[in-house]
């Protein structure tokens, strides 16, 4: 009898401690991810991002740097142009930066607070945690949790994020539409917390030089200077045409104009909306600093401004400034006009 309670007491020992390390569950998870957002100082974070929301994916390389209180810097390399583009936040202001061209746009922003990005990790855990009939699984390694997804964007209806098991890093980030489509596809190959950086790592004039540093032109064995990136991406204006238009709307004309001495492009939309493009090429580094809501366009973010009775979204896009205006057009057709940018070579 002795022997028969000793095996009795040992199993359930065992059992009391299989209980403990049962799998946790969403509340429990949930919980400690907050609580390890509320302490994070820091991290770095790279991998792809994919585009399904034109005619053929966009893939992006995606490099993400976080250091408190709201210091960020996203860099976005489209994987066919190899051209980057960097989103730089700092007390000076938000900057979206096209390297190669020497081209910066500047506002004034409180982003990313009210709108927050697909590839921020507090973003995503804002996400988790708000959202009280989150959906909840286990995916071997990950935490996988299904949520809305709070983006201006009014497409982006839902998303599934992977989240490491111990460390809860993201893995993976999948953004889906009502009807289930995914519109984008984040895959992090690395993610860092506590990640250490330099004094000037959020400067602006530090990335721009930073990044061409890498660019500088070579000379050939005959002391002829090789052709550079920066050199073959700035010949000519180029003209990008949106492949998106709203049903019942038609190009009706378009027109060379004047931006002040800059010459710059008008195309006129007519139909069941109406709205107008620009488009210039601005010689001076600096864009006019302006103010007005974060857009995300997935391949760079833009500013909205303006009121109902006429909005304008402003965005660049390899080196060329946009401006969208229209008293009429929805906010997420304007959205959907601005990313059908993105695949396009100026013609």
């Amino acid at each position: 009898m002795r022997r028969v309670s000793k095996w009795v007491a040992v199993l359930l020992c065992v059992s009391l401690a299989l209980a403990g390390c049962g799998k946790k569950d969403a509340g429990t998870v949930v919980k400690e991810l907050d609580r390890n957002v509320s302490k994070m100082t820091s991290y770095k974070g790279a991998g792809k991002m994919i585009l399904h929301t034109g005619q053929q994916p966009l893939t992006y390389q995606l490099e993400v740097w976080y250091r408190e209180p709201h210091f960020y810097r996203i860099a976005l390399t489209n994987e066919a142009q190899d051209i980057t583009q960097i989103v730089l936040r700092n007390e000076e202001g938000v900057f979206v930066l096209t390297p190669h061209l020497n081209k910066s746009f500047r506002f004034q922003s409180d982003w990313p607070e009210k709108q927050g990005q697909v590839y921020l990790y507090q973003t995503l855990a804002k996400s988790i945690v708000d959202d009280q009939e989150r959906k909840f699984a286990t995916d071997g390694g990950a935490y996988v949790f299904d949520v809305k997804a709070n983006y201006m964007n009014s497409s982006f209806a839902r998303q599934k994020i992977w989240l490491n098991k111990k460390n809860f890093a993201p893995k993976r980030v999948e953004v889906n539409d009502d009807e289930g489509k995914m519109l984008v596809e984040v895959v992090f190959s690395s993610f860092t917390f506590g990640a250490k950086f330099e004094q000037d790592d959020f400067d602006m004039d530090r990335n721009m030089t930073a990044w061409n540093l890498q660019y500088l032109p070579t000379f050939s064995s005959d002391g002829e200077k090789a052709d550079s990136l920066a050199g073959d991406k700035t010949q000519g204006f180029g003209l990008f045409e949106p492949v998106y238009m709203p049903e019942g709307v038609k190009l009706k004309d378009m027109k060379d104009i004047k931006l002040g001495d800059q010459p710059a492009v008008l195309l006129r939309y007519e139909g069941d909306y109406n709205y107008t493009i620009m488009e210039a090429r601005p010689e001076e580094q600096t864009v006019t600093a302006m103010t007005g809501d974060v857009v995300d366009l997935g391949y760079t973010i833009g500013i909205l401004m303006g009121e109902d009775e006429l909005k304008t979204l402003a965005w660049m896009h390899d080196g060329v400034e946009f401006r969208l205006s229209s008293g009429d057009l929805p906010v997420a057709e304007m959205i959907k006009v601005a990313q059908s940018v993105a695949n396009q070579i100026g013609k």
